[in-house]
């Protein structure tokens, strides 16, 4: 997260920022953006005055898409339940947990996975069971990932090949280390066992795994977005296919999120351009970009500074009919920060998008 509060004066955006921050230094746009409005946002975080909400995960209900629900981070605190309201449903005190990614695991349930960085020095993976009926969580343990700070995380369960049906964690540590785990939900508690390790240069957080195609992205803050086989086989080395340019992605690169749609590798890549508010996207086809886009002042205010985010497709209701994108607030005066909702047909048409 950027630590001056921002504003980008030659666009019709509310000042940006940290709640924690009151300095004001301008931004200057880049590539133009087309602009959306949110259709809903969440209740704050519980942490007020600082940089606390983060990083949202999304379940959909397929038998009941209005029943659906949000994961959400307070790095301060601990984890929120929301539903598609933006009601506050749940929260447990996890301590400083930072990103967070859901798997639906059919008969054996809904698992949540959160970076635990309550211990800078020594890496966790926190595990939860999402009751969706209850919308609470429900504590599984914790599993050791490493040395370092926990930063990143996101799940990824093969369909097919070489331990197809197996959960894998990446769990990306701050100084830009990915490390790989295989976890196992068996037993009275959960492990893992590591895999493989990958590394980036410096910083890194966001990530999101392609169990269609084996690809993982991974966002490196300073640099731009990286592509990575998924599979425990694959090559460590990573490609670089979108670089931080100040142009269609400006620095910090923070949230990754895939929008899968169609059959093979269709769909579309979205990242968080923190330093100028805006959002970049990227086809998975070919992994071009083809444009960007900002969430613009209207009935539940606009977006800067985010973090976090995350996008899936299908029906979400009537205001999200063919999906929901969650962006993380970093300003969202008076109150703290928060989560907020637009709907993905919406960033389709703005943008052109097939």
């Amino acid at each position: 997260m950027l630590k001056n509060a921002l504003m980008i004066s030659l666009l019709p955006l509310a000042a940006a920022g940290c709640a924690s921050t009151g300095a004001q230094v301008p931004v200057v746009p880049t590539t133009p953006a087309q602009m959306i409005q949110a259709r809903g946002e969440t209740e704050a975080v519980g942490t007020a005055n600082a940089d606390a909400a983060d990083d949202p995960a999304i379940w959909r209900n397929a038998a009941d898409p209005a029943a659906s629900l949000i994961v959400g981070t307070d790095k301060k605190a601990g984890l929120h339940v929301y539903d598609l309201s933006g009601k506050d449903r749940f929260f447990i005190d996890a301590g400083q947990v930072n990103n967070v990614d859901l798997k639906d695991m059919g008969d054996a349930g809904v698992i949540v996975a959160a970076s635990d960085r309550n211990d800078r020095k020594n890496a966790k993976l926190a595990l939860f069971r999402l009751d969706t009926a209850a919308a609470k969580l429900v504590p599984l343990g914790t599993v050791p990932v490493g040395a370092g700070e926990a930063y990143g995380v996101c799940l990824y369960r093969p369909e097919t090949g070489t331990g197809a049906g197996k959960l894998h964690a990446f769990n990306v540590i701050k100084d830009g280390t990915i490390r790989q785990f295989e976890l196992d939900l068996s037993g009275a508690a959960p492990t893992g066992k590591l895999v493989r390790t990958m590394k980036l240069a410096t910083q890194s957080e966001g990530c999101v795994a392609d169990e269609r195609t084996h690809r993982l992205y991974v966002g490196e803050e300073n640099a731009g977005v990286w592509r990575f086989d998924a599979r425990a086989a694959g090559a460590v080395a990573g490609a670089k296919i979108a670089a931080a340019d100040g142009q269609n992605l400006t620095i910090d690169v923070e949230g990754v999120a895939l929008a899968a749609e169609g059959e093979g590798n269709g769909g579309y890549l979205l990242v968080s351009s923190q330093g100028d508010h805006a959002y970049a996207v990227y086809r998975l086809s070919d992994e071009t970009y083809v444009g960007r886009f900002r969430v613009a002042a209207g009935k539940f205010g606009s977006t800067e500074e985010t973090d976090g985010i995350e996008v899936i497709t299908g029906d979400f209701g009537p205001d999200y009919p063919g999906g929901l994108f969650i962006a993380q607030d970093g300003y969202n005066p008076p109150k703290a920060q928060n989560f907020k909702f637009a709907a993905w047909a919406d960033i389709k048409a703005a943008l052109g998008l097939d």
